[in-house]
């Protein structure tokens, strides 16, 4: 039977019976595991990132460069095996870097089946990674990938936007106007691109609901996730999601559990000030420490709940749901959703990296991608 916990503001807490098992461990802290989560891919020691599905059931993944393990920016998982797609010169490794992959960080299928592929050096600030330091600058592109083709269509290079401060994180397509939008927890902003001439705007920046909460310190069997100095992992708006519709955008930081929407024609209106738009944005309620998020053609939002170790939606109705709970959820990533009634994921692990683990490697070989079936 679910219980119903009401919290503050819309959001009902339920928790139901998934098919888990809860298994006390030696140290008494408990585990979890369901059937229900399906291992789709092996990727050895090569940690994925982005996660999409294409209409007719593609599942391409994206893995961060860095480590002598990394071999290629963007894949096609085919027999279970990845594949670098679209070809391998994208997949280089040396050479000119606007003819390759530097740091393939988000994946989004739009409606009209071409794939967005956002490939982003890590700037100084804003990378769930770390800071990149000194006087370092972004470097970001955005590739339109025809998938009928598996070829290029067009590059966006984000000309005018401040790359010594920008830390773009992930992209959603709206086909109806004809706009990206892309989360900068570097700035504490989003990011709206004009997908005609390839201007932006930068939106919502440094508002509450876009700034991490200093308050929340993501915690793992008892232990707060904290680097070699003592300082906590912290990450503003990351995870982003656009219902099937476009008619509304949510998001929120990792550092913070309340989810915000805003409807999609108020971040077209460029004649709106920041605290016009400001004012037109909902609190959805607390949900969880989140990562990733995406919406289903029924309205439903996934998000990835990382400290308990599960995937968690939130329906129109405004319950929140457990779909999956797993222990070998660890660090719940990115989404894809395909036409085969399965939600893909990928886990980065990235609270068992040595920097916040006193140096020492605590990953759990080999990363994967799973799938659960949607509700």
């Amino acid at each position: 039977m679910a219980t119903l916990t009401r919290i503050r503001n819309k959001v009902l807490l339920v928790v139901v019976a998934c098919g888990a098992l809860t298994i006390p461990s030696a140290r008494g802290q408990q585990t979890y595991h369901s059937d229900q989560l399906i291992s789709v891919a092996d990727l050895g020691k090569r940690r994925a990132i982005g996660v999409s599905v294409s209409a007719d059931n593609r599942l391409f993944v994206s893995f961060p460069r860095g480590g002598k393990d990394y071999r290629y920016g963007l894949t096609e998982v085919v027999d279970g095996q990845p594949l670098p797609f679209p070809d391998e010169g994208w997949n280089a490794h040396t050479g000119d870097s606007t003819a390759h992959f530097v740091n393939v960080q988000d994946l989004y299928v739009d409606a009209n089946d071409y794939l967005w592929v956002l490939d982003s050096k890590p700037a100084p600030k804003g990378s769930i990674f770390g800071d990149a330091g000194g006087n370092a600058e972004g470097a970001f592109k955005l590739l339109k990938v025809d998938l009928a083709t598996n070829t290029v269509d067009r590059i966006y290079t984000f000309d005018d936007l401040d790359k010594s401060t920008a830390g773009l994180n992930d992209i959603r397509i709206d086909t109806d106007k004809n706009l990206g939008y892309l989360s900068d927890p570097g700035r504490a902003a989003i990011v709206v691109l004009n997908l005609t001439d390839g201007s932006t705007r930068t939106v919502l920046q440094g508002q509450p609901f876009t700034t991490a909460d200093p308050d929340v310190v993501l915690t793992y069997d008892g232990i707060e996730m904290r680097n070699g100095d003592g300082n906590p992992f912290r990450s503003n708006v990351n995870g982003i999601a656009l219902t099937h519709d476009n008619r509304y955008f949510y998001f929120k930081p990792i550092n913070k559990r309340n989810l915000y929407r805003i409807e999609t024609r108020y971040l077209a209106d460029a004649s709106l000030m920041d605290q016009e738009l400001a004012a037109r944005v909902e609190d959805m309620g607390k949900t969880t420490v989140t990562h990733g998020l995406i919406a289903d053609k029924q309205g439903n939002i996934y998000l990835s709940s990382s400290m308990d170790y599960s995937i968690k939606y939130l329906s129109p109705d405004g319950k929140l749901h457990t779909l999956v709970q797993d222990s070998r959820l660890l660090w719940p990533d990115s989404f894809g959703i395909g036409s085969d009634g399965y939600l893909y994921l990928s886990c980065a692990q990235l609270q068992r990296d040595p920097t916040w683990n006193n140096g020492e490697d605590k990953v759990k070989y080999p990363y994967q991608i799973y799938k659960v079936k949607l509700p």
